[in-house]
């Protein structure tokens, strides 16, 4: 049995050097439009996204922090996350442009049953 494999392994080390390296371009060619392609396409989204950033819009971070804008610097943004409370992130960890009342009612709503309790 094992010579059977021995002898299948001579037999298929013969083959074309062309198939293979054709086979090694196919497989470059398979991840570049799988994984590379799409990651920079997302990081030219992200820096466009940071070069848009004005006072007053609402962003999310990537650590999950809500906001609304109240100083852009060149590499740190001031948000306001409460009111009066303001905190400096990297301009780099705002992931998206979103809205802090979206939670409001959520956090009002659950505030008025804790209340009638």
């Amino acid at each position: 049995m094992a010579e059977s494999f021995l002898i299948l392994a001579q037999a298929g080390a013969g083959g074309n050097p062309f198939g293979t390296l054709a086979f090694l371009v196919a497989l470059v060619a398979i991840m570049y439009f799988i994984m590379i392609r799409p990651q920079q396409k997302q990081l030219k989204e992200h820096r466009t996204l940071l070069g848009s950033l004005k006072k007053g819009d609402e962003v999310v971070t990537s650590g999950g922090m809500l906001g609304k804008i109240h100083l852009v610097d060149e590499r740190t943004v001031t948000l306001e996350v409460a009111s009066g409370v303001r905190i400096r992130v990297l301009k780099t960890s705002i992931s998206a442009k979103g809205t802090v009342a979206e939670g409001a009612p959520v956090a009002a709503a659950e505030e008025k049953k804790k209340e009638e309790k």
